[in-house]
């Protein structure tokens, strides 16, 4: 697990990234196209056992030629860490122990509530919202990262 500085450095100008929103039960993906402008939506896997995740995310990589990897961290609103924090550093080191691309943590506090505002202009219903909230959740969060290295 990279700080954002050396991330920045082990990262080709022209890369796919991946966005990851970790949650307890259910974890979004997010990939972003290789000019590193927009981030996509693109899966929502449900947590099982690490190593069903780990070859999820090794398909994706290889599928999509991944070159880094952002986690959200989300951390309390005061900055301080919380359990989820926690949880979500121990995933960026277990995921850095088992695959040799570049991993960082970006702040994500509100990414949920951010990502459900966006969605209410959606023509579509509630349950329908909830299922897509993970893997927007990672978009939001792979944005916000996308739109602070292109800054």
């Amino acid at each position: 697990m990279l700080d954002i500085e050396d991330f920045k450095k082990k990262i080709n100008e022209k890369s796919r990234l991946m966005g990851i929103d970790p949650g307890k039960v259910r974890i979004g993906i997010s990939i972003s196209d290789e000019n590193r402008k927009i981030a996509t939506p693109h899966k929502t896997i449900i947590k099982g056992n690490f190593d069903n995740f780990l070859s999820e995310i090794n398909i994706l990589i290889s599928d999509f030629s991944i070159e880094g990897i952002i986690i959200g961290n989300p951390l309390n609103m005061d900055g301080s860490t919380s359990s989820s924090a926690q949880s979500a550093r121990d995933l960026a080191i277990n995921l850095s122990n088992n695959i040799s691309l570049p991993i960082t943590l970006w702040d994500e506090r509100l990414s949920s509530e951010g990502s459900f505002k966006l969605m209410s202009n959606l023509n579509i219903n509630s349950s329908k919202k909830r299922s897509l909230l993970d893997q927007n959740s990672a978009a939001f969060i792979l944005q916000g990262f996308l739109d602070f290295l292109n800054k």
